[in-house]
């Protein structure tokens, strides 16, 4: 309250007054309850009042508010402890050991002894430097269990292990790491190296964190360089991270390639254990052992990653080498040629992971529930649901890998004419700015989400990325291709149902398997699709930005038992160039019997032993009675009808013969001829029939593709003559 510019000095209450004035508000409200606290501020004589002591606890800001001298916070605590107590006690001395009071986001080291107190401040700052988060009440909790300790660095094991304290577990990971922090800088100041340790403290030592963007350490770890048989190999490993000081990653996998070593020399004859004994033999027994290793459940691994872990262990011994430390070992320990593990064949995409397009159909139509429930930093949901279905939206029609989909930029679209590209970048193959026609669909998911994305306040690190990282902190700039894993998988297990392509006995679909549904294999799909489509090869290797053919070309190969079913189906459907029905009797038949030329099946015997390529009439298939097409070419047949038409018009700019146009008139009205007939018993079909052919024109159609696409090599024939002159 306020009076004649005076206002009471007294620690608020209730209803903006102190305890003293509350109280007489109060009573003169029981006689009319309807009376404001206003009201009584206008009719009141009382007057503002001077500030009460404060709580003598330490730090503590609140007034003494009884006799005792005590703070009604304190007064409550000291009633607590010393109920039924008497005497209660000096409490000046029980002051000193209290903690102030302090808001929920704060807390106090008063409760400790003087030298606790600067252990604890210590071990909070080593963990704020390496970016750990400090919860103010698992401090307050870990204060309160170790006031009555003297010191962190001389205290025993017994009496500062946090699990004998409770179960706060945010408390006992702050006592651990403080205690942790103050013994490793004990340790320093009597002249310790961590690195001198045959068991490593990773983050004491300082290895850096491969994870982390800084390199800066946040989980513990240890590393046991004692973990050998061999004592030389024990102390090599040892002295390499020593003087090299590798990433956590490298120091895991080269320890792990020297533990492979050390295990396959112990089975050798005298164990290992003599470097100047190892010969040729050994270094074989070494490599034999790299070749046959598995993972820990036994399944097997890529020769890849068996031969990284080789020359990690060769690395290791040549460092020995140039250091010194192998002067005793034999000179015919060591690599050649006959060690190397040969790679495996590279099979970039994972082919025949393809997610089918029912199944996509299927997803579709549940798009709006990606992303809920998905926490993402401070976002909120709505915005979280919208960043994660644009990403699925460019994964689905775009092809591209997943980190390549969360690392675009923002101004990864460009207009051009009336259509759009995505510009990205390859990360695998390190081709920046690549650019990919988009439909327009796709790039209105783009529009839409960068438009909302720029209301949005996201991490400094994050302004120039489409996704932004979730804080600035975060290993990456952009949205983690993990985020999205995450989020994808969370969504397909949301979906109540989703059925797969192939039928039980009764005819019902069978559930999909939705582990097989995962950000990368839409990359997968798209190439799938576009393969089904007819895209011609070379046109599909750009749209995938792949460097081999080859690779591209598995997207082309259809099963055997895919083929031969194709083959099947479609080998009742064949018609002669009249139009007539002319099955052939099996599939051994259909694919023995005839060869394929460019617009259908040919059955004239020399243009079989040709491969097709010894046509007498030069490939005017309408004409000729060996002529054997089949649904599956309908699409070659109309496309070769174009360009007859086209041939045609430009005969006739050039006033060609008449015989010429006259000829290429015949040759569309022929072919055209056998596209209606066959068009006609198509339509004959039932819908279930017709599905079946299409389905089987789809995978022969991809088979001719993948053997049209077989690069054969520049080879030059010379005679016998010339290569004995």
């Amino acid at each position: 309250m306020t009076r004649e510019g005076l206002r009471c000095r007294r620690e608020t209450y209730c209803w903006g007054l102190c305890q003293a004035h509350a109280t007489a508000c109060t009573m003169w409200k029981r006689a009319d309850p309807a009376r404001t606290v206003e009201q009584w501020l206008a009719t009141t004589k009382a007057q503002p009042r001077e500030p009460l002591p404060q709580c003598p606890v330490l730090g503590c800001l609140r007034e003494q508010a009884d006799p005792v001298g005590l703070c009604g916070l304190h007064r409550t605590r000291w009633k607590t402890e010393h109920s039924g107590k008497k005497p209660f006690g000096d409490i000046g001395a029980w002051a000193a050991k209290q903690a102030p009071y302090v808001a929920m986001n704060a807390f106090s080291l008063a409760p400790l002894g003087d030298v606790l107190r600067l252990e604890f401040l210590y071990g909070l700052q080593q963990r704020d430097d390496r970016g750990g988060k400090i919860d103010p009440q698992a401090v307050r909790w870990a204060v309160k269990h170790l006031q009555d300790l003297p010191s962190l660095a001389l205290a025993d094991a017994v009496h500062k292990d946090p699990v004998r304290m409770g179960a706060n577990s945010n408390g006992v990971a702050i006592i651990r790491e403080v205690a942790w922090a103050v013994d490793v800088a004990f340790e320093g100041f009597r002249g310790i190296d961590p690195a001198d340790k045959r068991t490593w403290d990773l983050v004491a030592v300082g290895v850096p964190s491969s994870a982390s963007r800084n390199g800066r350490r946040r989980q513990a770890g240890k590393i046991d360089f004692n973990d050998f048989a061999q004592p030389w190999l024990r102390e090599l490993t040892w002295e390499w991270a020593r003087a090299m000081r590798p990433s956590s990653s490298d120091l895991g996998r080269n320890m792990r390639a020297c533990k492979i070593a050390s295990q396959a020399l112990s089975q050798r004859r005298g164990g290992g254990m003599d470097p100047a004994a190892l010969q040729f033999a050994d270094m074989t027994a070494v490599a034999e052992a790299f070749r046959r290793l598995l993972k820990q459940d036994g399944t097997d691994i890529s020769n890849k990653h068996r031969r990284d872990l080789l020359a990690s262990f060769n690395d290791v011994l040549d460092f020995g080498r140039r250091a010194g430390l192998l002067d005793r070992m034999s000179g015919s320990f060591t690599r050649h040629s006959c060690h190397r593990i040969i790679a495996d064949e590279a099979n970039e995409d994972e082919i025949g992971k393809a997610i089918p397009e029912s199944v996509i159909r299927q997803l579709d139509t549940h798009v709006d529930q990606l992303g809920a429930g998905f926490v993402y930093g401070l976002m909120r949901s709505q915005d979280v649901e919208a960043m994660f279905q644009a990403a699925y939206g460019i994964l689905r029609d775009t092809g591209r890998r997943p980190l390549e989909v969360s690392s675009l930029r923002v101004d990864c679209l460009e207009a051009e004419g009336d259509g759009y590209s995505l510009v990205w970048n390859n990360r695998k193959g390190r081709r920046n700015r690549r650019r990919l026609p988009i439909p327009t669909d796709t790039a209105q998911y783009i529009l839409e989400w960068r438009e909302r994305r720029m209301r949005l306040s996201v991490p400094p690190r994050s302004k120039d990325y489409l996704f932004p990282a979730i804080t600035n902190d975060s290993a990456d700039p952009h949205l983690s291709s993990g985020n999205l894993g995450r989020a994808i998988r969370a969504w397909v297990d949301s979906i109540p149902v989703l059925h797969s392509e192939i039928l039980s006995g009764n005819g019902t679909p069978l559930p999909f398997s939705r582990p097989l549904i995962y950000p990368y294999a839409f990359r997968h799909s798209y190439a799938q699709r576009h393969a089904d489509a007819g895209i011609d090869l070379d046109v599909l290797r750009q749209l995938m930005d792949h460097k081999s053919v080859q690779t591209t070309m598995g997207y082309y190969k259809v099963s055997l038992k895919r083929k031969r079913a194709a083959v099947n189906t479609m080998r009742l459907h064949v018609i002669d160039r009249h139009g007539d029905p002319a099955p052939m009797p099996s599939s051994t038949a259909y694919e023995a019997r005839s060869v394929a030329v460019p617009f259908g099946n040919c059955k004239e015997p020399s243009n079989i032993k040709a491969g097709g390529k010894a046509c007498a009439i030069r490939f005017q298939c309408a004409g000729c009675g060996f002529y054997r097409p089949d649904p599956s070419f309908m699409p070659a047949v109309e496309d070769h009808i174009r360009s007859l038409k086209a041939d045609r018009e430009a005969a006739r700019a050039m006033d060609a013969a008449d015989f010429v146009v006259r000829n290429l008139d015949e040759q569309v009205d022929a072919f055209k001829d056998v596209v209606d007939r066959m068009r006609k018993r198509m339509d004959s079909l039932s819908p279930e029939e017709r599905a079946e052919i299409e389905e089987a024109s789809k995978a022969l159609r991809k088979s001719r593709a993948a053997e049209a696409g077989r690069v054969l090599l520049p080879l030059t024939v010379i005679k016998r003559e010339e290569a004995d002159a």
